[in-house]
């Protein structure tokens, strides 16, 4: 990994980011922190892709601002992700974008009071709520027969809170907003001042169903930050969690697609080899969402999968897939629905199997490897776009994710692989970068650690992030009805979002 810092003067900002950009950087990561000495500083993590032998590479880009007047020039107009971290770095931190194009309140409700930015070291406790900013500005679609749908944020399912606005003209949809962050939960904040150890079970409950993504993402950041190179074994068996986590959310997904065309008895099929994975998963590591399985330096294993019995579940799954495709109600319900084009797919950033459904070839796996997984990695790609294709990349990364387990458990055995030389304090300030492909798409998370080895900030972004505005754009032209779908298809995470 080659990483460079770069100090920038504010107003040469957006000319050495854009010549990032140009050369093909991708912004991973926009992180707003106030030092010890109590000034401001933005850190924008640019990253590049692995190419042949050579290792992926990472830039950032550090600019320090005036804390009696914290003014940043906006990057929004060279990357839609730049302008949304722009704006969630705003609301939490008092941070203000120069010429943002859209200077709306991101992350901060109604309820919290002007001036009040919860991530600065005087933010104090919670304030009383209070209505000082008004209703959120929602843009208000005019026209002959064109009329609002609200739902949520509360919803009948067991899913978290989000407010989803159609305009609406009979079925068809104009536009969607959805508003988020309903249960800003100040997990950042919670970070600061403990141990990485201490750390890492807020790191596997950033979202329920990516224990292991973020648990290594934020591992790979401690590591990088205390110089602890990690055994190729670990490496190996930390490959091997995040492939089964991947098997046990997508198996989920198609029988939940399948469910919400009207076919509830392949969903309860899909449910079936779901529950023999979480099975599977409490054997391999004590837990059924393979919580302890990555820890700082190592990963512990209590057993080792079965190659044979994956086959048959990954056999199984196979012909519900065919069992599903084979219908016509199903294939007519996912043929066409909500496209997202490809040019969209890469201006809005996203990543995952939403961008591999439409045509973007991207995968941390093989652009920011942690263990060489040739020739058994398999990168799955559509072109359409559409809920089929979102389908059918799930699907396929199920068989290649038993083919990597596979490959990866030969020779594995159960027990604690760990590293060298022991974690210690670094005895200055270090920071440190993890990226890992979680079964949403590519997390990264980046720490900054204090002499004493404890955290004085982690950021975190899950790729939900990035995937959320995608939603409203997919769905443009769909009808209302296929709204419940369309969301399962690209399933983003409100708490990955909502930190």
């Amino acid at each position: 990994m080659n990483v460079t810092v770069t100090e920038v003067p504010a107003g040469r900002l957006p000319a050495r980011a854009a010549a990032l950009l140009d050369a093909g950087h991708r912004l991973a990561l926009t992180a707003a922190h106030e030092d010890p000495d109590g000034s401001l500083r933005v850190v924008y993590l640019f990253t590049l892709a692995a190419s042949g032998d050579s290792p992926d590479r990472r830039a950032e880009l550090h600019v320090r601002l005036d804390p009696s007047d914290p003014v940043v020039p906006s990057l929004a107009h060279l990357s839609f992700p730049a302008g949304r971290f722009e704006r969630e770095m705003r609301d939490l931190y008092g941070i203000v974008p120069a010429d943002h194009p859209l200077p709306h309140r991101l992350v901060r409700h109604h309820h919290w009071p002007r001036g009040w930015y919860p991530m600065r070291a005087d933010a104090g406790p919670p304030p009383e709520f209070g209505d000082p900013e008004g209703p959120y500005p929602f843009m208000e679609v005019g026209g002959a027969g064109v009329y609002e749908i609200p739902v949520g944020p509360v919803h009948a399912g067991m899913i978290e809170p989000g407010h989803f606005r159609f305009s609406v003209v009979g079925e068809s949809i104009l536009k969607l907003k959805a508003r988020l962050w309903f249960v800003h939960k100040g997990l950042e904040k919670l970070f600061e001042g403990r141990l990485p150890v201490d750390a890492l079970p807020l790191a596997e409950r950033v979202s329920g169903d990516t224990a292991v993504g973020h648990a290594l993402a934020f591992c790979l950041a401690v590591e990088d930050a205390a110089g602890v190179r990690v055994s190729p074994g670990a490496q190996r068996a930390r490959a091997l969690l995040l492939e089964l986590e991947r098997l046990y959310n997508h198996v989920t997904d198609l029988g939940a697609l399948c469910n919400d065309v009207g076919h509830s008895i392949l969903n309860a099929q899909f449910g079936r080899v779901r529950e023999q994975l979480l099975r599977l998963n409490a054997a391999t590591t004590g837990h059924r969402l393979l919580r302890g399985g990555v820890v700082p330096g190592g990963a512990l294993l209590l057993a080792v999968p079965d190659a044979a019995a994956l086959r048959a579940l990954a056999a199984d799954v196979a012909e519900l897939v065919d069992l599903a495709l084979g219908h016509t109600v199903v294939l007519d319900r996912f043929t066409g629905t909500a496209p997202l084009p490809l040019d969209a797919a890469r201006d809005l950033g996203t990543l995952g199997y939403v961008a591999r459904a439409s045509g973007l070839d991207v995968d941390a796996r093989r652009d920011h490897p942690i263990t060489d997984l040739r020739p058994a990695l398999a990168v799955a790609t559509r072109t359409s776009g559409d809920v089929l294709a979102r389908f059918q990349v799930r699907a396929e990364e199920i068989a290649a994710s038993v083919a990597l387990v596979t490959d990866l458990a030969y020779g594995m055995s159960p027990g604690l692989t760990s590293y060298w030389p022991p974690l210690s304090a670094p005895g200055e300030r270090a920071s440190g970068i993890g990226v890992a492909e979680g079964w949403r798409g590519t997390i990264v998370h980046r720490v900054e650690l204090a002499a004493d080895g404890t955290l004085s900030r982690t950021k975190i972004v899950d790729p939900s992030f990035f995937n959320w505005p995608a939603l409203p754009v997919a769905l443009t032209g769909a009808i209302v009805p296929d709204f419940p779908l369309v969301n399962k298809s690209f399933n983003l995470s409100y708490a990955g979002n909502d930190l």
